[in-house]
This record gives structure tokens, sequence and C-alpha cells, in this order.
């Protein structure tokens, strides 16, 4: 669960990948509410923005939703 800053890839395309990664083998099921993004963003090492980034990256891939004033979920994929 370690960012490779000499890679090529961008770091925000890492942490999304981390956190795909982590939905995917379930651990963090449907429903599943996210760390804070302080709490987050500390666990990957990488600046809130970046964080956000990575989190966007997902919601647009249907991986997360944001709810304002709630919070990150994971939600069920479509299909």
């Amino acid at each position: 669960m370690t960012v490779d800053r000499d890679s090529m890839e961008p770091i925000y395309q890492q942490v999304a990948r981390l956190m795909r990664a982590r939905i995917d083998s379930g651990e963090w099921p449907p429903g599943y509410r996210l760390p804070s993004e302080p709490d987050l963003a500390g666990s990957y090492q990488v600046n809130r923005d970046t964080l956000r980034k990575s989190v966007r990256v997902l919601v647009d891939e249907g991986h997360l939703a944001v709810v304002r004033g709630k919070g990150t979920f994971v939600i069920k994929p479509e299909g």
C-alpha cells in the first residue's frame, strides 16, 4: 500500500489504483464509509489535494460516491 514516487505513473493514479484494489478485494465493501481525508491522505503519505484527485477518479469510474456532510462511500457497481 505504498506510492512509488519514482514511477512514471502519476501519484494520484497510483493512489486510485491502490484504493480500487481495496474495493475489488472486498476489504472496502459496498456501503463502506471511507476514513476521513486527513486519515486517508496520511495512510498513503500524500497531500489532501492528491487524495481528492484520486477519489474523483474513483467517483468517475462508479466505485465511490461523495455525500456532502456524510462522507465518501463505496457503491455497488452497476451491472
